[in-house]
């Protein structure tokens, strides 16, 4: 079925943590054979997430951040304004994909992405994301997948305060640096336009015929 093989990408502006997270639950859930794969392109409020291994002690210091408990893999992370979050809902059986070649296929979209503004990163086989030669996180990647289809997905540092990153060990890794695409190239960055170039970056490592926008809302259950 072509529509299928087209990937439907939500553009969703500044979204509420737990509101997104319900619905990526919810349209998992009720996706059939035939629902056409998506990828949420949005921004949250200031948050920290908490993946199913995290544990206490990569929380140093939330201080007035909220702490949500989720179902992704992975530890802590930190999301707020100027980061790109990437939510992909794919049915890997129908793509014929393994868990592994997901995170290799999003891993090189970031990768694909940055290097686009100049800037060359790389994924590293002991932890998932996308770092520069250095070793400063750009990218954080976490998911989890539910009767064959996957949620969760990538968050790209774009033009954000960092302070949080230094509350908690990112990622469950004590002293890693963080950094994003405004000081890495030391310019004003465009968040629409990086949208777009991870979309198309991400249609084509999934060989997708294509993407088109949909609704700027999250889908409701019905």
């Amino acid at each position: 079925m072509e529509s299928a093989n087209r990937l439907q990408v939500r553009r969703l502006g500044q979204v509420d943590y737990q509101a997104c997270w319900q619905a990526m639950q919810d349209f998992t859930e009720a996706r059939d054979e035939n629902t056409p794969d998506e990828l949420w392109l949005l921004q949250h409020s200031r948050v920290f997430t908490q993946g199913r291994a995290g544990r206490a002690e990569h929380l140093l210091a939330p201080g007035d951040i909220p702490v949500v408990q989720v179902d992704r893999g992975g530890q802590v992370t930190y999301h707020g304004p100027g980061q790109i979050v990437g939510y992909v809902l794919v049915d890997l059986r129908r793509r014929g994909l393994s868990v592994r070649a997901l995170v290799e296929a999003i891993e090189q979209s970031i990768v694909d992405t940055v290097a686009s503004q100049g800037v060359r990163a790389r994924p590293r086989p002991d932890a998932p994301g996308v770092y520069l030669d250095n070793g400063a996180k750009l990218a954080q990647l976490g998911l989890r997948v539910r009767r064959g289809c996957s949620f969760h997905g990538l968050s790209l540092n774009v033009d954000m305060d960092l302070e949080p990153f230094q509350r908690i060990n990112p990622c469950g890794h004590a002293g890693l640096a963080v950094t994003d695409l405004r000081r890495v190239t030391g310019r004003e960055q465009e968040i629409a336009a990086l949208e777009d170039r991870l979309a198309d970056e991400f249609s084509r490592q999934l060989r997708y015929t294509g993407w088109h926008e949909v609704s700027s809302h999250l889908p409701t259950s019905e």
